[in-house]
């Protein structure tokens, strides 16, 4: 099992102190409805000219947006399995792993670093749009829109099993995988807003 925080209690519900700078370390912390309703703006914007200024079918349009959310299941999967749980075998991935997320392993009741700040979150829609646009064209407008509501789905999801106690419906599977992952088996439930990348590549948490 691979060490991701550093503290004997992961429980903590303290707050980490990333920045001695004041501004740095203010402005690295963000309530999650700033990037959500942020994505959702850019969403309704990439809509609107995907409707308006392209020739896609809008049945099609609604196809590749589906696509997009199903594609954010996958990079949500592999950024946390493979990136946010690197094996910090060097001082700087060790900085850098703790930084990214072993900092929420340390302390994950943190509301206000549950998410990217929102400089970081439009600087990732940004990119994405770009590099959309570069493998698909004007269907990256409908595409974009469902990575981003698979991103905000996910960011809400995450909230919503840190900050509350296990709701009594079907997000209840969710906040159990994701309590396993936390403070059982960090090397299982990497999926936050599915399991289904979990079941494929054989990362559930095993029964007891």
């Amino acid at each position: 099992m691979k060490k991701i925080g550093r503290l004997d209690k992961p429980d903590n519900f303290g707050s980490a102190k990333m920045f001695s700078n004041p501004f740095l370390e203010k402005i690295s912390r963000t309530h999650i409805l700033v990037p959500i309703t942020l994505f959702a703006l850019i969403s309704s914007v990439s809509l609107y000219y995907a409707i308006t200024a392209s020739e896609i079918g809008f049945g099609l349009g609604v196809l590749v947006l589906i696509l997009g959310i199903f594609a954010f299941t996958f990079v949500e999967y592999m950024m946390h399995r493979h990136f946010f749980h690197m094996e910090p075998d060097t001082p700087i991935k060790d900085k850098l792993q703790y930084s990214v997320h072993g900092v929420h392993h340390d302390y994950p009741r943190d509301k206000d670093r549950l998410a990217m700040p929102p400089f970081v979150s439009a600087a990732y829609a940004a990119i994405f749009y770009l590099v959309f646009s570069l493998v698909m064209g004007d269907y990256a407008l409908y595409f974009l829109p469902g990575f981003l509501i698979g991103y905000s789905t996910y960011l809400g999801v995450h909230y919503i099993v840190h900050a509350f106690n296990p709701p009594k419906n079907f997000l209840k599977v969710l906040w159990v995988n994701h309590a396993i992952h936390h403070y059982k088996d960090p090397d299982t439930s990497f999926g936050v807003s599915s399991p289904l990348w979990d079941y494929l590549l054989g990362t559930m948490p095993k029964k007891d």
